[in-house]
Protein backbone atom coordinates (compact mmCIF):
# COMPACT_ATOMS: atom_id res chain seq x y z
CA UNK A 1 0.00 0.00 0.00
CA UNK A 2 1.54 3.40 -1.11
CA UNK A 3 1.83 5.87 1.80
CA UNK A 4 -0.40 8.01 0.70
CA UNK A 5 -2.89 5.54 1.22
CA UNK A 6 -1.86 4.50 4.72
CA UNK A 7 -1.81 8.48 5.79
CA UNK A 8 -5.96 8.21 4.03
CA UNK A 9 -6.67 5.49 5.85
CA UNK A 10 -5.01 6.18 9.21
CA UNK A 11 -6.10 9.54 8.98
CA UNK A 12 -9.76 8.70 8.68
CA UNK A 13 -9.70 6.21 11.79
CA UNK A 14 -7.85 9.14 14.32
CA UNK A 15 -10.17 11.94 12.85
CA UNK A 16 -13.09 9.59 13.91
CA UNK A 17 -11.50 9.57 17.12
CA UNK A 18 -11.04 12.93 17.68
CA UNK A 19 -14.73 13.60 16.43
CA UNK A 20 -14.38 14.48 12.57
CA UNK A 21 -17.56 12.89 10.94
CA UNK A 22 -16.81 10.75 7.74
CA UNK A 23 -17.97 13.73 5.00
CA UNK A 24 -15.72 16.60 7.50
CA UNK A 25 -12.86 14.16 7.02
CA UNK A 26 -13.69 14.04 3.34
CA UNK A 27 -13.74 17.38 2.51
CA UNK A 28 -10.53 17.93 4.37
CA UNK A 29 -8.08 15.31 3.10
CA UNK A 30 -6.40 16.13 -0.86
CA UNK A 31 -5.07 19.37 -0.09
CA UNK A 32 -1.13 19.76 1.19
CA UNK A 33 -3.16 22.18 3.91
CA UNK A 34 -5.87 19.53 4.72
CA UNK A 35 -3.06 16.90 4.93
CA UNK A 36 -1.49 18.36 7.90
CA UNK A 37 -4.60 18.61 9.25
CA UNK A 38 -4.90 15.33 9.04
CA UNK A 39 -1.45 14.62 10.38
CA UNK A 40 -2.18 16.67 13.34
CA UNK A 41 -5.33 14.59 14.15
CA UNK A 42 -3.32 11.61 14.42
CA UNK A 43 -1.26 13.46 16.37
CA UNK A 44 -4.09 14.35 18.57
CA UNK A 45 -5.78 10.79 18.80
CA UNK A 46 -2.22 9.99 20.11
CA UNK A 47 -2.24 9.21 23.86
CA UNK A 48 1.00 10.50 25.36
CA UNK A 49 1.87 9.23 28.93
CA UNK A 50 4.29 9.99 31.57
CA UNK A 51 5.45 8.15 35.32
CA UNK A 52 4.62 10.23 38.38
CA UNK A 53 6.63 10.28 41.48
CA UNK A 54 5.21 7.20 42.81
CA UNK A 55 5.78 5.13 39.47
CA UNK A 56 2.46 5.47 38.00
CA UNK A 57 1.22 5.84 34.59
CA UNK A 58 -0.74 9.27 34.30
CA UNK A 59 -1.99 11.00 30.86
CA UNK A 60 0.99 13.59 29.57
CA UNK A 61 -1.55 16.32 28.45
CA UNK A 62 -0.32 18.46 25.73
CA UNK A 63 -1.67 21.61 26.63
CA UNK A 64 -0.77 24.63 29.20
CA UNK A 65 -3.22 23.62 31.22
CA UNK A 66 -5.75 21.16 32.21
CA UNK A 67 -7.97 19.25 34.82
CA UNK A 68 -9.93 16.19 35.69
CA UNK A 69 -12.30 16.96 38.11
CA UNK A 70 -15.16 15.26 39.90
CA UNK A 71 -17.84 17.79 40.48
CA UNK A 72 -19.40 15.54 43.20
CA UNK A 73 -16.85 15.24 45.89
CA UNK A 74 -14.93 17.97 44.91
CA UNK A 75 -12.08 15.33 44.04
CA UNK A 76 -9.50 16.78 41.35
CA UNK A 77 -8.81 13.40 39.85
CA UNK A 78 -5.38 14.76 37.28
CA UNK A 79 -4.46 18.49 37.24
CA UNK A 80 -1.69 20.50 35.82
CA UNK A 81 -1.43 24.18 36.19
CA UNK A 82 -5.17 23.78 37.04
CA UNK A 83 -4.73 27.12 38.75
CA UNK A 84 -3.03 28.92 36.65
CA UNK A 85 -4.80 32.41 35.37
CA UNK A 86 -5.38 32.00 32.18
CA UNK A 87 -6.91 33.47 29.11
CA UNK A 88 -9.42 31.53 28.06
CA UNK A 89 -11.70 33.35 24.67
CA UNK A 90 -15.52 32.13 25.15
CA UNK A 91 -14.98 29.75 27.83
CA UNK A 92 -16.30 33.16 28.79
CA UNK A 93 -19.71 32.98 27.36
CA UNK A 94 -20.02 29.90 29.90
CA UNK A 95 -20.67 32.64 32.85
CA UNK A 96 -22.14 35.12 30.24
CA UNK A 97 -25.27 32.80 30.03
CA UNK A 98 -24.81 31.58 33.52
CA UNK A 99 -25.31 34.84 34.63
CA UNK A 100 -28.13 35.98 32.04
CA UNK A 101 -30.51 33.50 33.11
CA UNK A 102 -30.07 33.99 37.03
CA UNK A 103 -32.48 36.63 36.95
CA UNK A 104 -34.76 33.99 35.06
CA UNK A 105 -35.87 35.83 31.86
CA UNK A 106 -38.39 35.84 29.46
CA UNK A 107 -36.78 33.32 26.90
CA UNK A 108 -39.25 33.70 24.25
CA UNK A 109 -38.82 37.87 24.06
CA UNK A 110 -37.56 39.02 21.12
CA UNK A 111 -34.54 41.67 20.22
CA UNK A 112 -33.51 43.59 18.05
CA UNK A 113 -29.86 43.34 16.74
CA UNK A 114 -28.09 46.46 15.99
CA UNK A 115 -24.84 47.70 14.34
CA UNK A 116 -22.77 48.09 17.75
CA UNK A 117 -22.97 44.79 18.51
CA UNK A 118 -21.70 43.89 15.05
CA UNK A 119 -18.27 45.56 15.16
CA UNK A 120 -15.59 43.77 14.93
CA UNK A 121 -17.86 40.38 16.28
CA UNK A 122 -15.20 37.90 14.57
CA UNK A 123 -17.91 35.06 14.73
CA UNK A 124 -21.08 35.87 14.44
CA UNK A 125 -23.95 34.62 12.09
CA UNK A 126 -26.46 37.69 13.13
CA UNK A 127 -27.03 40.62 11.12
CA UNK A 128 -28.15 44.32 12.07
CA UNK A 129 -31.52 44.34 12.35
CA UNK A 130 -32.09 40.90 13.41
CA UNK A 131 -34.84 40.36 15.41
CA UNK A 132 -34.46 37.11 17.61
CA UNK A 133 -35.75 35.28 20.69
CA UNK A 134 -33.43 34.93 24.24
CA UNK A 135 -33.23 31.47 23.49
CA UNK A 136 -32.38 32.10 20.30
CA UNK A 137 -29.66 33.92 21.71
CA UNK A 138 -28.23 31.36 24.38
CA UNK A 139 -28.34 28.46 21.65
CA UNK A 140 -25.71 30.94 19.21
CA UNK A 141 -23.86 31.94 22.20
CA UNK A 142 -23.52 28.63 23.18
CA UNK A 143 -23.41 26.22 20.31
CA UNK A 144 -21.02 28.43 17.46
CA UNK A 145 -20.07 30.50 20.08
CA UNK A 146 -21.34 33.65 17.92
CA UNK A 147 -20.31 36.80 19.70
CA UNK A 148 -22.60 39.12 18.56
CA UNK A 149 -24.93 37.38 20.53
CA UNK A 150 -23.46 37.43 23.65
CA UNK A 151 -22.89 40.95 23.19
CA UNK A 152 -26.92 41.47 23.05
CA UNK A 153 -27.08 39.39 25.80
CA UNK A 154 -25.19 41.67 27.55
CA UNK A 155 -26.28 44.88 26.26
CA UNK A 156 -30.21 44.13 26.83
CA UNK A 157 -29.70 42.90 30.34
CA UNK A 158 -31.09 45.51 33.32
CA UNK A 159 -28.15 48.21 33.63
CA UNK A 160 -26.47 47.62 30.29
CA UNK A 161 -23.12 45.60 29.53
CA UNK A 162 -21.18 47.40 31.74
CA UNK A 163 -23.71 46.08 34.81
CA UNK A 164 -23.79 42.84 33.72
CA UNK A 165 -20.24 42.39 33.32
CA UNK A 166 -19.96 43.57 36.70
CA UNK A 167 -22.65 40.89 37.44
CA UNK A 168 -20.76 37.96 35.86
CA UNK A 169 -17.46 38.95 38.43
CA UNK A 170 -19.97 38.44 41.61
CA UNK A 171 -21.11 35.10 39.80
CA UNK A 172 -17.91 34.40 39.78
CA UNK A 173 -17.43 35.06 43.49
CA UNK A 174 -20.86 33.48 44.26
CA UNK A 175 -19.58 30.28 43.18
CA UNK A 176 -16.34 30.42 45.01
CA UNK A 177 -13.65 31.18 41.78
CA UNK A 178 -10.65 32.25 42.92
CA UNK A 179 -8.50 32.91 39.79
CA UNK A 180 -11.73 34.55 37.35
CA UNK A 181 -12.34 38.07 36.06
CA UNK A 182 -14.29 39.36 33.40
CA UNK A 183 -14.06 42.65 30.84
CA UNK A 184 -16.31 41.58 28.39
CA UNK A 185 -19.27 39.45 27.59
CA UNK A 186 -17.63 37.93 24.76
CA UNK A 187 -14.33 35.79 25.53
CA UNK A 188 -12.66 38.66 22.84
CA UNK A 189 -10.96 40.54 25.18
CA UNK A 190 -8.06 38.63 26.41
CA UNK A 191 -8.00 39.55 29.91
CA UNK A 192 -10.99 37.28 30.33
CA UNK A 193 -9.14 34.97 32.52
CA UNK A 194 -9.68 32.20 34.69
CA UNK A 195 -8.02 28.63 35.39
CA UNK A 196 -8.55 24.99 34.52
CA UNK A 197 -10.11 24.40 38.18
CA UNK A 198 -12.58 27.63 38.06
CA UNK A 199 -13.81 26.23 34.56
CA UNK A 200 -14.69 23.01 35.66
CA UNK A 201 -16.25 24.44 38.00
CA UNK A 202 -18.48 26.87 36.05
CA UNK A 203 -19.00 24.01 33.54
CA UNK A 204 -20.28 22.10 35.95
CA UNK A 205 -22.93 24.19 37.31
CA UNK A 206 -23.89 25.77 33.56
CA UNK A 207 -24.44 21.89 32.61
CA UNK A 208 -26.87 21.38 35.10
CA UNK A 209 -29.27 24.40 34.49
CA UNK A 210 -32.63 23.06 33.27
CA UNK A 211 -31.98 25.93 30.04
CA UNK A 212 -28.30 25.61 29.58
CA UNK A 213 -27.62 22.38 29.83
CA UNK A 214 -29.87 20.95 27.21
CA UNK A 215 -28.26 23.75 24.72
CA UNK A 216 -24.62 22.57 25.14
CA UNK A 217 -25.98 18.94 24.31
CA UNK A 218 -26.86 20.05 20.83
CA UNK A 219 -25.54 19.52 17.72
CA UNK A 220 -27.22 21.66 15.02
CA UNK A 221 -30.08 23.97 15.69
CA UNK A 222 -32.29 26.62 13.52
CA UNK A 223 -32.85 29.97 14.63
CA UNK A 224 -36.21 31.56 13.71
CA UNK A 225 -34.98 35.72 13.32
CA UNK A 226 -38.28 37.61 12.26
CA UNK A 227 -37.03 38.15 8.43
CA UNK A 228 -35.32 35.31 7.94
CA UNK A 229 -34.36 31.73 8.82
CA UNK A 230 -30.66 29.75 9.75
CA UNK A 231 -29.11 26.83 10.89
CA UNK A 232 -26.26 27.13 13.54
CA UNK A 233 -24.12 23.71 14.79
CA UNK A 234 -22.36 23.61 17.66
CA UNK A 235 -18.41 23.46 17.91
CA UNK A 236 -18.26 21.23 20.41
CA UNK A 237 -16.33 18.05 18.16
CA UNK A 238 -17.00 15.60 21.11
CA UNK A 239 -20.75 16.08 20.21
CA UNK A 240 -22.09 12.57 18.32
CA UNK A 241 -19.35 10.40 19.38
CA UNK A 242 -19.37 7.80 21.79
CA UNK A 243 -18.75 10.15 24.72
CA UNK A 244 -21.82 11.08 26.71
CA UNK A 245 -21.36 14.78 26.91
CA UNK A 246 -23.52 16.55 29.10
CA UNK A 247 -22.03 19.58 28.32
CA UNK A 248 -19.32 21.38 26.70
CA UNK A 249 -17.77 24.56 25.36
CA UNK A 250 -15.18 25.81 23.05
CA UNK A 251 -12.70 29.18 23.12
CA UNK A 252 -10.25 29.95 21.11
CA UNK A 253 -8.06 33.72 20.63
CA UNK A 254 -4.09 34.28 19.67
CA UNK A 255 -3.54 34.65 23.61
CA UNK A 256 -5.71 31.68 25.26
CA UNK A 257 -5.06 29.43 22.74
CA UNK A 258 -7.58 26.32 21.60
CA UNK A 259 -9.77 25.82 24.75
CA UNK A 260 -12.11 23.23 25.76
CA UNK A 261 -14.20 22.89 28.87
CA UNK A 262 -16.82 19.86 28.99
CA UNK A 263 -18.46 17.85 31.48
CA UNK A 264 -18.89 14.14 30.50
CA UNK A 265 -20.39 10.97 32.27
CA UNK A 266 -17.96 8.42 33.17
CA UNK A 267 -20.20 4.85 32.28
CA UNK A 268 -21.83 3.87 35.52
CA UNK A 269 -19.93 6.40 37.15
CA UNK A 270 -20.32 9.96 38.39
CA UNK A 271 -20.07 12.65 35.71
CA UNK A 272 -16.49 14.31 35.51
CA UNK A 273 -15.26 17.88 34.58
CA UNK A 274 -12.54 17.92 31.96
CA UNK A 275 -10.96 21.25 30.84
CA UNK A 276 -8.17 21.75 28.21
CA UNK A 277 -6.27 25.53 28.18
CA UNK A 278 -3.86 26.44 25.88
CA UNK A 279 -3.31 24.04 23.04
CA UNK A 280 -1.71 24.06 20.00
CA UNK A 281 -4.70 23.55 17.78
CA UNK A 282 -8.31 22.16 17.70
CA UNK A 283 -7.94 18.40 17.60
CA UNK A 284 -5.45 18.54 20.17
CA UNK A 285 -8.11 19.92 22.91
CA UNK A 286 -10.58 17.01 21.86
CA UNK A 287 -8.14 14.30 21.89
CA UNK A 288 -6.71 15.49 25.18
CA UNK A 289 -10.04 16.05 26.50
CA UNK A 290 -10.48 12.31 25.48
CA UNK A 291 -8.05 10.76 26.06
CA UNK A 292 -7.41 12.02 30.08
CA UNK A 293 -11.29 10.99 29.97
CA UNK A 294 -10.19 7.58 29.12
CA UNK A 295 -7.70 7.11 31.60
CA UNK A 296 -10.06 7.87 33.87
CA UNK A 297 -12.54 5.72 32.95
CA UNK A 298 -9.33 2.95 33.00
CA UNK A 299 -8.99 3.82 36.59
CA UNK A 300 -13.01 3.48 37.61
CA UNK A 301 -12.55 0.06 36.19
CA UNK A 302 -9.52 -0.91 38.62
CA UNK A 303 -6.67 -0.27 36.06
CA UNK A 304 -3.62 0.95 38.79
CA UNK A 305 -2.24 4.03 37.32
CA UNK A 306 -4.58 4.32 34.44
CA UNK A 307 -4.45 2.42 31.25
CA UNK A 308 -1.60 0.20 30.00
CA UNK A 309 1.20 2.27 28.05
CA UNK A 310 1.15 1.75 24.45
CA UNK A 311 4.07 0.83 22.59
CA UNK A 312 6.60 3.62 21.86
CA UNK A 313 4.45 6.15 23.55
CA UNK A 314 6.90 7.12 26.43
CA UNK A 315 7.16 11.00 26.59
Amino acid sequence: MRVSAVLSTTGFAVALAVGLTSAAFAQTSSTPSSKAAVRRAADAATPHFKRDENGNLVPDIRAAAAIAYDPQTGQVLWEEHSRDERSIASLTKLMTAVTFVSDGPDLNQRVAVTRADMRNASTTFLKAGDVVTYNDLLHLALMPSDNAAARVLARTSPGGADVFVARMNLMATHLGLENTHYTDPSGLDPDDVSSALDLARVITYAAADARLGPIMRTAEYEVHAVARTFTVHSTDRLLGTDLDVLGGKTGFISRAGYCLATLLQIPQGPPVAVVILGAANSALRFGEARHLFNWLVGRSEGLSGGLLLPPGKHN
